[in-house]
């Protein structure tokens, strides 16, 4: 049986959402396309009328879970963006989470068209951030060298924070004392 266009693309977005998620909750090779796919609703053999190879969605899954991200903290400044990332929230959602405190460790294993697609995804959000920030603070402060300071302080606070148990004070603490290093690090160069 054929199916339309409009529910081949529906079918297609289905499966692209469902393993960005999936993906973010157990990394690249803790999901199955079985078991995907029976989650979406849909056969397994049908997963190849969609994609070449699970590469092939990886890199549809990222672009998509940093889209979600962009669209997540736009339209707040950015001292409630850093709060926003390094909070409780959002380290205890993995899968609605961003794919770069998700997915980085598992991304510099992966083949240069996985990578590549992180790249993409890790610069997007990086400009978003940076527009907000060069309108937020002096021109003579360099908003790219802060925004990629203050993301990587972040990305590594949900990291390391995620990777202790839940709820241990040191999980806690790390998010704590990067809130307050990161806020700091924004107030100083306002005041530049």
């Amino acid at each position: 049986m054929r199916i339309t266009k409009d529910k081949y693309e529906e079918n297609h977005e289905r499966i692209v959402a469902i393993a960005s998620e999936m993906f973010r909750e157990r990394g690249f090779d803790g999901v199955g396309v079985a078991e995907l796919m029976e989650r979406a609703g849909l056969t397994h053999g049908g997963f190849y009328n969609h994609f070449r190879s699970k590469e092939d969605l990886i890199a549809e899954a990222i672009a998509k879970g940093f889209g979600e991200t962009v669209e997540r903290y736009a339209g707040h400044d950015a001292l409630s963006v850093i709060a926003l990332y390094i909070s409780r929230q959002h380290r205890d959602a993995r899968g609605q989470g961003c794919p770069a405190a998700a997915l980085s460790c598992e991304a510099a294993r992966q083949n240069d068209e996985t990578r590549s697609a992180f790249a993409e995804g890790v610069e997007h959000l990086v400009r978003t951030f940076e527009d907000e920030i060069a309108g937020s603070y002096p021109p003579r402060t360099s908003s790219r060298a802060l925004t990629l300071s203050l993301f990587a302080q972040a990305v590594g606070a949900i990291v390391l924070s995620r990777a202790c148990p839940d709820e241990s004070p040191l999980a806690n603490e790390f998010l704590d004392a990067c809130l307050s290093n990161c806020g700091e690090i924004m107030r100083n160069a306002s005041e530049r």
